[in-house]
């Protein structure tokens, strides 16, 4: 317990660039996945193709892939936006589909009904398809930022400073109660940004919440 009263800067430090390196690729990803999933929705066609590529790139191995970069796109080795790029690419892959899957949930009355209130396709899309398919949108920016959290560790490996760092540091030197702090962080950070993204799905999508719990009266 000596080195954790002893550490509290370093692992403040980590901790702050491990929220930072999460949160940064799951917005991106969100916000580049959103027109994507408009559009395979819109042109069945594409929709096959844009998936099975963002399939494959999930597949990617992420420790593979940060390490690939510097020599792809001329970063530095230890920069950090390596892990930042890597971890957009892979919240993209995974959010295109929820993207895809929410906008396709809209029913076709709905959109019929928009139609002929005057909507035209940028109010439609905006007013009427995203805040309806905010519920399957708002569970994949969990899953996102779950798994961007969870990948963020890798980036330890490539010397970049994050909670991953306590694992590999502690592994070197056999220092169990800094790899169950960093476990234990990782962990409890996770859980309290899926909390938020929950607190703020029923602050922003109230009719969500509502139809839910209509649908467990009913049963």
């Amino acid at each position: 317990m000596t080195w954790l009263s002893n550490s509290g800067d370093l692992i403040w430090g980590h901790f702050v660039n491990h929220v930072w390196l999460a949160l940064v690729p799951t917005v991106l990803g969100f916000l580049i996945a959103l027109p994507i999933g408009w559009i395979c929705h819109r042109a069945p066609a594409v929709r096959g193709v844009v998936l099975s590529i963002a399939s494959v790139l999930y597949t990617i191995p992420s420790i593979a892939f940060i390490l690939l970069l510097p020599a792809i796109i001329g970063t530095g080795f230890l920069d950090a936006a390596n892990v930042v790029i890597a971890l957009t690419v892979f919240a993209v892959a995974i959010m295109a589909r929820f993207a895809t899957d929410g906008f396709a949930s809209v029913s076709t009355a709905t959109l019929d009904a928009a139609r002929a209130s005057g909507f035209g396709k940028v109010g439609l899309a905006l007013r009427v398809e995203l805040p309806l398919a905010g519920p399957v949108l708002l569970a994949g920016l969990r899953v996102v930022s779950v798994s961007s959290v969870s990948l963020v560790s890798v980036g330890a490996l490539a010397g970049v400073s994050n909670l991953g760092r306590l694992f590999t540091e502690g592994f070197q030197t056999e220092n169990n109660v800094e790899i169950l702090t960093g476990i234990v962080l990782v962990v409890a950070l996770a859980l309290a940004l899926d909390a938020l993204l929950v607190l703020g799905g029923r602050l922003v999508l109230p009719w969500a919440e509502g139809a839910r719990s209509a649908r467990v009266g009913a049963a």
